[in-house]
């Protein structure tokens, strides 16, 4: 009987003919590259974000001192309608108009699709509560706190504001408007415990990675236009 003559490779080597050859301690480097990669990515993520909170957090006040901020208008930035945390943004920031911050509102948020509205129902929501029509302003293309800011400032010709949000997210709000050359402070709006908010502290520092980047960038929003003027009537941002 012929014997079989099979060789044992003993360095581990995975031959295929006409492949390249990669052995195990390959395999090693490179997970260990990934490792380090991932560890050196994350740290540099938890740096970028924690510089933009700093940064964004000098700005940030309490209600009772916007008073003394003299502000072209009140950004509330919009979020999923009818939840509670848009319900105690907009709250807030018709609580600051009554009490005399400014006498206009800026609505900003995702009005992209016929059928999702943010902006419409945060105006209806503040005209319910008592705010004049003409006061409140709506940004229907604020499809991020990025595009809100710079719309802000280019579109609605604003160059002071208080903006209005959850505080986790107040930071980068204030960080984006600043790095577009606009003064503002930040008022809170967190009224309650929100469910998940883990989940979204986490999407947080990545979203701080991203405007970090855009505020050394600039990118243009994905829509601009003519001018609205936010010192004149808001009910030319109606569309209904």
């Amino acid at each position: 009987m012929k014997k079989l003559n099979i060789k044992i490779n003993r360095k581990n080597k995975f031959r295929k003919p006409g492949k390249k050859i990669f052995t195990l301690k390959f395999f090693k480097k490179f997970f260990l590259f990934m490792i380090i990669f991932a560890v050196f990515t994350s740290i540099t993520a938890l740096i970028i974000s924690a510089y933009v909170k700093s940064s964004g957090g000098k700005r940030i006040i309490a209600p009772a001192e916007a008073v003394n901020f003299k502000a072209d208008c009140i950004i509330i930035l919009g979020c999923r309608v009818g939840s509670d945390m848009l319900r105690d943004r907009l709250d807030r920031g018709i609580e600051l108009y009554k009490s005399g911050v400014s006498g206009r509102i800026l609505m900003s948020g995702d009005h992209g699709r016929e059928a999702y509205d943010e902006v419409n129902a945060m105006k209806q929501y503040a005209i319910d509560q008592g705010v004049s029509s003409e006061d409140v302003f709506m940004d229907h293309a604020g499809f991020s706190t990025y595009e809100s800011m710079y719309r802000a400032r280019d579109i609605f010709d604003v160059k002071s504001a208080v903006i209005v949000t959850q505080n986790y997210h107040l930071y980068r709000a204030v960080y984006n408007a600043e790095k577009l050359g606009l003064e503002v402070r930040g008022v809170g709006s967190d009224m309650r415990v929100y469910g998940g908010q883990w989940m979204r502290d986490l999407r947080e520092v990545f979203a701080r990675v991203k405007d970090f980047g855009m505020g050394i960038i600039k990118p243009k929003p994905t829509y601009l236009g003519e001018v609205i003027p936010i010192y004149g009537d808001g009910d030319a941002t109606n569309d209904k």
